[in-house]
């Protein structure tokens, strides 16, 4: 698959970007999110230092990400639990319907 060359605004400066061909869209939103990020944490925190606000703003995404992951982490062992115990179950009722049989 190609690549596609696109054109995204932060922080007033525009930077060209290779995104796969098809994700354009995506890419662009992603670049209005981390824009809105920065000019809302600039405006909260009075920091105009550009590498300091990329840097905060980095740091809180990975956090968030990393909140995400663990809570699909918390989800699929739940439901790996709840598997394992339907199985049990199941496993049980069949064993004593075999029993019965007997």
């Amino acid at each position: 698959m190609s690549n596609q060359a696109v054109e995204v605004e932060i922080l007033g400066k525009i930077t060209r970007v290779n995104c796969p061909k098809g994700q354009e869209s995506s890419l662009v939103r992603a670049a209005q999110d981390l824009d809105q990020r920065l000019k809302d944490m600039a405006e909260r925190t009075k920091v105009t230092n550009e590498v300091k606000l990329l840097t905060i703003a980095a740091l809180n995404i990975c956090y968030e990400l990393q909140t995400e992951r663990q809570k699909q982490d918390d989800l699929h062992s739940q439901l790996n639990r709840r598997v394992d115990e339907l199985a049990n179950s199941l496993q049980a009722a069949l064993n004593k319907v075999q029993q019965q049989g007997h």
